[in-house]
């Protein structure tokens, strides 16, 4: 068998995709799996439409000789794969992570429901919104399997109107970090004075981080000495640093921006407790890393996280 693997982001660029092919990369040998790999990145730079076409390119070009196209997002990538396995007449494996339409309307168009009430809703969504669902609903549909990485994401896929005998829920696998420092160690080093919260998302509104700010400037109101950091980068993150002044507690949470994964695990490890404070998940890569470090976590009931806990 030969593949053709279809990713949004490949390494150095970091996230789920990312971390899905490599681990690919690195298995589908011992099974006798031939892949090739395709990268969104490659085009990323081009005008929006150019990309789009040079990607499409760039997978007939690469599917020959394989059997299957697997495309592991919905839109940047699954739109392309979609009209290359129709030109190619290739089977379409679909990774669906999470939805994408959603996703840019909680970033872009004003969105403010969870992904329960925005699938629930009975409200007309702006239109390019309504165009992203349609496309994504294309792809699944055409899909000969689906792959998802919880059984809540499996749930959200059969509300797009998609049959369930065609999805197959795959968790994902941890990758360790492995921190052989200790705790009071790594406290010394990141100078962590008093109660340490740390979480580690994408900058984005349904991460909750917002709320986590105000959390804290409360509790320090109470008379409790807690600090936050936090680690990432996105669309919200000016937003959140205001927010961190307005409630005058800029000193005490403290934005790491990106780390290497290594430092990441001991910012982690030396902490006193990791909150993810989500409205939407499908499956944490970064739960399951933190359970293995093994301090303690609190998060919320919402998607493939009650799974994981």
């Amino acid at each position: 068998m030969k593949l053709l693997i279809a990713t949004g982001l490949y390494p150095p660029d970091i996230g789920g995709p990312a971390t899905y092919t490599v681990f690919l990369e690195k298995h589908l040998p011992r099974f006798g799996i031939e892949f090739s790999v395709v990268a969104y990145a490659a085009v990323r730079n081009y005008p929006k439409i150019l990309r789009h076409v040079m990607y499409l390119f760039a997978l007939i070009r690469a599917s020959r000789g394989c059997e299957i196209i697997l495309a592991l997002d919905t839109i940047s990538v699954g739109v392309p794969a979609l009209l290359a396995s129709i030109i190619t007449r290739k089977k379409l494996y679909l990774r669906v992570p999470g939805d994408y339409a959603w996703e840019q309307g909680q970033q872009r168009y004003g969105i403010s429901e969870t992904l329960d009430e925005y699938l629930d809703s009975q409200v007309k969504q702006p239109t390019p919104i309504r165009i992203l669902a349609w496309f994504q609903y294309c792809v699944a549909k055409h899909a000969t399997t689906i792959i998802v990485p919880s059984e809540y994401m499996k749930t959200v896929v059969s509300r797009w109107g998609i049959d369930t005998k065609k999805v197959t829920r795959i968790y994902s696998i941890l990758k360790v970090i492995d921190v052989p420092e200790s705790r009071n160690e790594l406290r010394t080093l990141f100078d962590y004075r008093g109660f340490v919260v740390i979480t580690a998302a994408r900058l984005v509104p349904w991460k909750g981080i917002g709320t986590l700010i105000d959390v804290i400037a409360s509790l320090r109101t109470e008379g409790f000495d807690m600090s936050l950091i936090v680690v990432g980068d996105g669309t919200s993150r000016a937003d959140l640093e205001h927010r961190a002044h307005e409630q005058h507690i800029a000193s005490h949470v403290h934005f790491c921006g990106v780390l290497d994964r290594s430092v990441l695990g001991k910012r982690i490890k030396g902490a006193d407790a990791f909150v993810l404070n989500t409205s939407y998940e499908g499956l944490s890569h970064q739960l399951i890393e933190v359970m293995h470090i093994g301090i303690p976590i609190v998060t919320t009931p919402v998607g493939g996280n009650v799974e994981l806990i």
